[in-house]
């Protein structure tokens, strides 16, 4: 349906959506905002600890209609020194790690974001690290990927936001880029010897419940045939404001964890990577405590062993009237 409000000019479409924002949170920009330590099979399927520090910078400057991250994140760019300053407190005391992912609820190459003249400071700091992954929009990737690359002692990889392989539903969701841009990007990194993953949505706006599971699968299929070597998806969460105003029309309903499940199942089977689903807040999209244990321990097994696991259950669970979940369920979907 078409909510009669979320305007069809591209143009018009970040002011609606500043428009319906709530407050962001207060951060500190000599602290990262989180830091935790991640468990992941890295490109041989050995599973190794990965640091992972959410660094607190300016704000995206492309608003995505579905983003919550602009939550912690400040009005203006940081200082110079700033960010190794982050780095500083996040890795101290924190466990060995082989891998160090650094998200920044946006692009690492955006120059408003992460002061250039810190790269040197921040490449110091990661030396103990075999591979260390970012995050940039397709539009970004260009030659301060290849400069940053030659300062670290590990590998680069980046981790792009492709969404959905869809053009027309990128337009929507005001992304600012294209299938054609992604391409071009994920080009350019295998051009530079620098290693990509996608990001893909599970049930974005605009999409039914029935066709989230397809498009996910066929988006990861894309992903993997454009280089990456690996496909976090993400379910939708509402919460940021303007996909609270299109559940109010019918125009975006969070994704059931069945379907998060069976988007999982199906990108896994394509086998052209690695495939993460995304546990945080999980919780919220299960109906059914007496089987929401069993299935999000199923998640997070086949996320590090990166085979199909028996869908979960008990005898409870198998005539569970609030999610009729099944546990006889197929344990994989080829798509």
């Amino acid at each position: 349906m078409t909510d009669g409000r979320y305007p069809g000019a591209a143009g018009d479409r970040d002011a609606w959506i500043l428009a319906r924002r709530p407050e962001r949170n207060r951060i500190d920009e000599n602290r990262a905002y989180a830091a935790l330590l991640e468990a992941e099979p890295g490109p041989d399927g050995v599973v190794r600890n990965v640091a992972t520090v959410f660094l607190s910078n300016r704000e995206c400057p492309y608003r995505c209609l579905m983003c919550d991250l602009w939550k912690n994140t400040l009005p203006e760019r940081v200082r110079p020194g700033a960010i190794p300053r982050q780095l500083d407190a996040a890795l101290a005391g924190m466990p060995d790690a082989t891998a160090i992912k650094l998200y920044n609820a946006g692009s690492f190459f955006d120059a408003k974001a992460i002061p250039p003249e810190d790269f040197a400071a921040i490449a110091q700091r990661l030396r103990a690290f075999e591979r260390v992954i970012v995050e940039c929009h397709p539009a970004l990737v260009g030659p301060p990927v290849e400069r940053f690359r030659d300062l670290i002692d590990g590998a680069l990889e980046v981790a792009m936001g492709l969404e959905v392989a869809d053009d027309d539903l990128l337009a929507r969701l005001n992304k600012r880029m294209t299938l054609a841009s992604y391409v071009d990007a994920a080009r350019k990194l295998r051009r530079m010897g620098v290693a990509s993953r996608a990001f893909v949505l599970v049930q974005p706006p605009f999409v039914t419940p029935g066709r989230a599971v397809p498009l996910a699968v066929a988006s990861a299929r894309f992903a993997f045939a454009h280089g990456a070597g690996a496909v976090s998806l993400i379910p939708v969460r509402a919460g940021n404001g303007a996909l609270d105003a299109l559940a109010a029309v019918g125009d975006f309903t969070e994704p059931s964890l069945a379907t998060i499940e069976d988007a999982f199942d199906g990108a896994l089977a394509q086998g052209g990577g690695r495939v993460f689903t995304d546990v945080w807040d999980l919780e919220r999209f299960s109906s059914c405590p007496v089987c929401f244990g069993a299935r999000a321990g199923r998640i997070r097994e086949m996320n590090l062993s990166q085979r199909p696991v028996p869908r979960a259950g008990s005898a409870a669970c198998a005539a569970c009237a609030a999610c009729g979940h099944a546990p006889a369920a197929r344990t994989s979907m080829g798509a």
